[in-house]
């Protein structure tokens, strides 16, 4: 059985490579490798109509919002869903050679899964499953997903979740405290974390504040009716965990940091298409502090001539307890307003946002209620991509190029050329004891920059990387060309 992609050809030659001015990574030429499955030729036929990403598993519940899933083997693949900024890396080797894996990557509602929380713990991720569980992969795949923590070491106890078969919730990773032998590791970074991990299941991150200092990434979105022909108008606010940046500034350039994740917030949009509701303002970020505070919010600054508010009380409130669990999704406030005449389009007002009095923050609204659409470019349109990559579509660096940098890189190299110089350069050097434990510490890091930089990844800087260390042996420049 055989799999073909366009490769570069090997040549024979010592393991060190040659990096030829950072041009080490450019599109591979015309040259074509086939690489043989140690399986039966018998099921080459079954392999290869399986390996499309059309292939559906008839056994796993259809959804396609929150589901991914496909079929792989030993050149691995990847698995995302779409609008979330959630994924799973399968590097290559990581399924053993001779087994075919159907794996799937879910997106869980809240109101779903049961994920017990005590004292001042509150979810930070969305709950992820990868599966099956209990299949062996000789290399740690990697989940990609986004946070809601601003983290800090003295503000946080950050710990990894999986759910067992008995369906309970186990701590299997604390963050800043992981031994090197663990079956687990996580990236944490400023919106995103990547779990590695060797057992595939259910996920979540998990923080406890040690601080009140501690505080989390809300994401304030305003709606209000498309048409109204009543005097009554209703503004909802809804208070959002911002797991990753779902809504993009007009004119910028989509990249992932700035399309993100949809997650709760895609359900919310879904419910406020069905209510008639439209985008009346810039999603603000709010960070809210573990201080037993509620979350108040008021209107102010209307016209007085043209609109009045219909709330009796001063402000509104949502109870600290409510967002700070992170387990209800759809948590808001209402302001109902009331226009003296159905001429009046134009709305004017400020809404206030705080914890303690005196620390707030306030957000000015002008709107025409009739005709304005320009807050509808906010909202992401769907990515354009295939939830299932298999073989060498799914990554990056070209799998030969890959296979030669680890071959040069892994043994300990003259002047500290080897992985850890590479992992410096890529300012991942404060992971080095991971790495290290690993059989191939560079096809960690390179595993790594795969789940962070695709789809977009620039291979000029990684290349200008490995080129880097190269200078630093002169051997690696000697070598035959990759």
């Amino acid at each position: 059985m055989t799999y073909q992609g366009s490769l570069c050809p090997r040549q024979d030659g010592p393991a060190k490579l040659q990096l030829p001015n950072g041009h080490l990574l450019s599109p591979l030429g015309a040259g074509r490798h086939t690489l043989h499955h140690s399986s039966p030729a018998a099921e080459g036929a079954d392999f290869v109509a399986r390996l499309s990403t059309q292939s559906y598993f008839r056994s796993l519940p259809r959804g396609t919002n929150n589901m991914a899933y496909g079929t792989f083997n030993f050149l691995g693949g990847r698995l995302m869903i779409p609008n979330t900024g959630i994924s799973l890396l399968i590097p290559p080797d990581a399924i053993p050679r001779g087994k075919i894996y159907e794996v799937y990557l879910t997106l869980h509602k809240q109101e779903e899964v049961r994920l017990p929380l005590a004292g001042c713990q509150t979810l930070l991720s969305p709950i992820v499953s990868c599966g099956p569980p209990g299949v062996l992969l000789t290399r740690p795949a990697i989940l990609a997903m986004g946070h809601c923590v601003e983290a800090s070491a003295e503000n946080w106890s950050i710990r990894l979740k999986k759910q067992s078969c008995e369906g309970t919730w186990e701590d299997v990773l604390q963050l800043g405290a992981e031994p090197c032998t663990e079956l687990y590791y996580c990236q944490l970074e400023a919106q995103a974390c990547y779990v590695f991990t060797e057992q595939l299941g259910r996920f979540a991150l998990v923080g406890e504040s040690l601080s009140m200092a501690a505080s989390k990434r809300l994401k304030l979105v305003l709606f209000a009716p498309a048409a109204c022909p009543s005097l009554e108008y209703n503004i909802r606010v809804y208070c959002l965990s911002d797991t990753q940046d779902v809504l993009k500034v007009p004119g910028s350039p989509a990249c992932p940091s700035r399309l993100g994740a949809r997650a709760v917030l895609l359900e919310v949009i879904q419910l406020e298409k069905q209510l008639g509701g439209q985008l009346i303002g810039a999603p603000r970020v709010l960070h809210f502090k573990d201080s037993y505070h509620n979350l108040r919010l008021s209107i102010h600054d209307m016209p007085s001539s043209l609109w009045k508010s219909k709330l009796l009380a001063s402000y509104q409130e949502i109870p600290f307890y409510h967002i700070w669990s992170g387990l209800q999704p759809f948590l808001h406030c209402t302001f109902t307003l009331e226009r003296l005449s159905t001429s009046t389009c134009e709305l004017a007002c400020k809404i206030w946002v705080w914890q303690v009095e005196g620390d707030g923050q306030s957000f000015t609204v002008n709107f025409n209620i009739a005709k304005d659409t320009r807050f509808s470019d906010w909202l992401v349109p769907d990515e354009v991509g295939t939830p299932a990559l298999v073989g060498p579509s799914a990554f990056k660096i070209p799998f030969l190029i890959r296979q030669k940098i680890i071959s040069s890189l892994d043994p300990p190299g003259t002047r500290g050329a080897d992985w850890r110089t590479l992992a410096q350069k890529l300012n991942l050097d404060s992971h080095l004891s991971f790495f290290a434990s690993k059989a191939s510490p560079t096809a960690m890091i390179l595993n790594l920059w795969e789940a962070r930089h695709f789809p977009n990844g620039n291979l000029s800087q990684l290349a200008a990387a490995v080129a880097e260390v190269g200078k630093q042996d002169g051997a690696l420049f000697s070598e035959a060309e990759c």
